[in-house]
């Protein structure tokens, strides 16, 4: 007995409605776009970006003049006879501007520039961060999304195995074991399926929670939809080449760089503390004579003047912040080293499960086309008398093992790709450095392993 084309496109159907009115659908760049744009990871690093331009803006005030104004009031109670006034007064404006802080507004505009720069970079690597884990969701979903189907379909085959037992066991034909193998198969596939249902929500949740989407309490159905299918999309990166594009395009790299180069500057701003700092200042006063006999009460006028500052001792103050600042600096130095050992592990671990990924895709398609023709084996030796049924059924759990497994190769690869691609900071076309010659090999073989990898195998629709 063989189920129609039709009967399988229609139960796929039901399984998978359509996206209800008004629910959004996302290919994977526009997952991407949307996580960008609302995922909060993002948002507060991008808030960081502009606490650290806030911080220029206060730093660069150094090198402007600042213009203040103070003035008091106040009524004496007389205590003793005196002829001085009992009202005083004084009221003042005044522009100060710094001549010389011995490096210090320039050493605290440059950490400003610098921090500006390193928030930049931890900016971009929470995005590129984020864009990995959402290509990684969302080809986990596509994943889970296609095992339902291998995992109905290999249901329905052992439903019918089972039915068509039930049915020999009446006409007389096999005997209770038969039966009972039938069920225990049957029992055995149910619990993957509910298995692959509960990862699909779970991928669901995942990826909402990129796109910093908020579930409506009591929601029983996907808050959006995507498109597409689990492919494979052969790639050739050289692993170093992959090293050397990481170390030199890597933001966490570039921003402990700026560490060491914030400790630099941070030096020069303590040693600032051991020089002079000369200002000038400039205003126009208002205030009282208490005293008559020295002249009128209200007088005004202008002043300027120079104030200087010079801590001669400072009970090795300064010398402690500046030995407090060395050993920082000598903590980032180790710190860029190790992030530098960090992002080459990740480079050559994702490299690794690619490889991985390439061995066990081109075993396992073969295999699948093995399994299936195992189990046509099986089914014909069975008709002839020459095999039983405990073949058919191991015969049909390869076809569903071994498409699973090519299946999960395939997610690996996607994976590791978007792994490698986050490692190097670039883009996963940007790391096929294979040869032409090479792809054009594999061109065909690639394109046919693309298509309707996700869907189940032809021959466990077969009876």
């Amino acid at each position: 007995m063989r189920l129609e084309f039709g009967a399988v496109v229609i139960l796929i159907t039901v399984a998978f409605p359509a996206p209800a009115h008004g629910m959004s659908t996302y290919t994977i760049e526009e997952a991407v776009a949307l996580a960008q744009a609302q995922n909060p990871e993002i948002a507060i690093a991008q808030k960081k970006v502009q606490a650290a331009s806030g911080g220029f803006v206060e730093a660069r005030s150094g090198f402007l003049p600042s213009v203040a104004s103070t003035g008091f009031y106040d009524k004496r109670q007389q205590q003793t006879e005196t002829r001085l006034r009992d009202e005083d007064y004084n009221a003042i404006l005044r522009v100060e501007q710094n001549l010389y802080t011995g490096g210090a507004v320039t050493s605290q505009v440059a950490i400003a520039r610098l921090n500006i720069e390193k928030q930049g970079y931890e900016f971009q690597e929470v995005a590129d961060r984020v864009t990995m884990d959402v290509r990684i969701a969302f080809n986990e979903l596509l994943l889970n999304r296609a095992k339902i189907r291998v995992r109905e379909n290999s249901v329905r085959v052992f439903e019918e195995e089972l039915k068509s037992q039930q049915e020999r066991l009446q006409a007389g034909l096999v005997g209770a074991l038969n039966v009972q193998r039938a069920e225990v198969a049957l029992a055995n596939e149910q619990p993957e399926l509910i298995n692959a249902q509960t990862q699909l929500k779970n991928s669901y949740l995942r990826l909402a929670e990129l796109f910093g989407t908020d579930l409506r309490p009591g929601a029983e159905g996907v808050p959006f939809e995507i498109t597409g299918e689990l492919q494979y999309h052969s790639r050739h990166p050289d692993l170093k080449e992959c090293l050397a594009r990481a170390d030199a395009n890597r933001p966490v790299i570039k921003a402990r760089q700026k560490d060491i180069e914030i400790e630099d500057q941070q030096y020069i701003l303590d040693r600032s503390e051991l020089r002079p700092h000369v200002r000038a200042l400039s205003g126009y006063e208002v205030y009282s004579e208490r005293d008559p006999d020295v002249g009128q009460e209200f007088n005004y006028g202008f002043l300027v003047g120079i104030n200087a500052t010079w801590n001669v001792f400072d009970g090795f103050a300064t010398k402690g912040r500046m030995q407090a600042t060395r050993a920082r600096r000598e903590a980032a130095a180790q710190a860029l080293a190790a992030t530098r050992r960090a992002v080459a592990s990740e480079v050559r671990s994702a490299f690794f499960d690619l490889e991985q990924a390439e061995r066990v895709l081109e075993t396992e398609t073969e295999n699948v086309q093995t399994a299936d023709e195992a189990l046509d084996m099986a089914k014909a030796n069975l008709g002839a008398g020459l095999g039983t049924q405990l073949d058919i059924l191991q015969a049909a759990s390869d076809v569903t093992r071994t498409r699973t497994t090519r299946l999960g190769a395939i997610y690996l690869h996607n994976v590791a790709i978007a792994r490698l691609a986050r490692a190097c900071a670039s883009s996963a076309e940007a790391l096929d450095f294979g040869s032409k010659i090479k792809n054009a090999k594999n061109e065909n073989r690639n394109a046919a392993q693309a298509l309707d990898v996700a869907r189940p195998p032809a021959k466990l629709s077969q009876r």
